[in-house]
């Protein structure tokens, strides 16, 4: 029989899960529901922040405007999950097809998400998108691996 600890970090990594396929099908309705009205999220566009869940969705209608077919690839996830809160990093991939037929395999960035059990459900309450930079140049280091 599974722990709740372990069935919490199970639910967790569902939630992770649906986010590459939300950015696959480009479900905007989907990826609505797995985030805070009040998330936080550092991406890597500017501003510094995006604050609450429309915010949030207009980074992903963003990127799929851009986008004819897209992907999301996630190495390396490691959890550390309590029971009302929880935090994750890895490393993600947007990939796939511009609407200029263009293909692209994209640039590894780091990824930090944290969540918060809100009435028995994991939500996103801040995430956070970001690439090395060579602090000689100034510039983001945008074609490292995992």
């Amino acid at each position: 029989m599974p722990t709740q600890h372990e069935e919490d970090e199970a639910k967790i990594r569902q939630q992770i899960d649906r986010i590459v396929e939300g950015i696959r099908a480009k479900d905007l309705e989907g990826l609505k529901q797995l985030y805070a009205t009040d998330v936080v999220s550092f991406d890597v566009e500017p501003p510094l922040q995006h604050v609450g869940i429309e915010a949030k969705l207009k980074n992903w209608r963003n990127v799929f405007t851009f986008f004819q077919d897209v992907t999301y690839e996630v190495r390396d996830l490691t959890l550390t999950v309590d029971e009302n809160v929880a935090f994750g990093h890895c490393f993600g991939r947007l990939s796939g097809t511009l609407k200029n037929g263009t293909a692209t395999s994209g640039m590894w960035v780091r990824a930090t998400f944290c969540f918060r059990n809100i009435d028995g459900n994991w939500l996103i309450v801040h995430d956070q998108a970001s690439v090395p930079f060579d602090i000689r140049s100034g510039k983001g280091v945008t074609d490292l691996k995992p």
